[in-house]
């Protein structure tokens, strides 16, 4: 479907209606909506869990579907805080209004797994966020502050999945988010799974099913309960 954001941009997004009352914004990862975001808003939607995932790019690339050899990163770093949550925002005032969802997550994966984890702070109202292996750490010069810098202003619970051999995530970063949300007595859970690389549950889900099987229980439970500590 075709969405629009505050600023009048159009965007693509894509939308899978479930029973019940939880729902899912997925962001995706530097891909934008690729198939695989599309495929997995109908697995959430077969697990019970309204679902619509959004592309970032509608300002800079527009609205064609895009090949695999898509070059994503011009269009990355042209994409502000400001832009792609007023995004985030118009994905789930859609979502929650053709479907009966009244408790939403945002769930992301890499660049929107950061995102995710970022719109506890930055979005109210939501019953949780989930950041599959979003990246902790702060480049210079980089528009998007570090999850645990916000961890004081973040209200939903939170949950993070990291793979333990992903060296742009050093288990120190995710020590430190730990501390912060600790310290700021989130409701948190952050679960590394050892010897899983980077994007283990999207790229390379078929060489490490146990840990995405895992991840999925994981994040099904917490948005079943709203409590992200749960894991069934």
């Amino acid at each position: 479907m075709t969405l629009a954001s505050a600023d009048g941009t159009k965007f693509r997004g894509y939308l899978a209606r479930a029973d019940g009352d939880a729902g899912v914004v997925v962001a995706p990862d530097v891909r934008g909506l690729h198939p695989f975001y599309e495929e997995l808003a109908e697995r959430f939607a077969s697990a019970g869990v309204h679902a619509i995932a959004f592309d970032y790019f509608g300002r800079t690339a527009g609205m064609d579907r895009r090949a695999d050899d898509f070059d994503y990163m011009p269009h990355v770093r042209q994409a502000t805080p400001s832009s792609v949550f007023a995004d985030i925002s118009a994905s789930r005032a859609k979502l929650e209004k053709e479907t009966k969802a009244n408790r939403v997550f945002v769930l992301g994966f890499c660049f929107g797994g950061r995102i995710a984890f970022l719109s506890s702070a930055e979005l109210p109202g939501l019953a949780g966020v989930v950041g599959f292996y979003g990246r902790l750490g702060k480049r210079e010069n980089e528009a998007w502050p570090a999850p645990a810098e916000q961890a004081s202003r973040m209200r939903a619970p939170v949950m993070g999945l990291f793979g333990g051999n992903d060296p742009s995530i050093p288990p120190a970063d995710i020590a430190t988010f730990d501390t912060a949300l600790t310290t700021a007595k989130s409701n948190h859970h952050l679960e590394t799974y050892a010897g899983a690389p980077h994007s283990f549950f999207d790229r390379t889900f078929k060489e490490h099913k146990a840990e995405a099987d895992d991840a999925w229980r994981r994040v099904l439970a917490f948005m079943k309960t709203g409590d992200p500590t749960k894991t069934a």
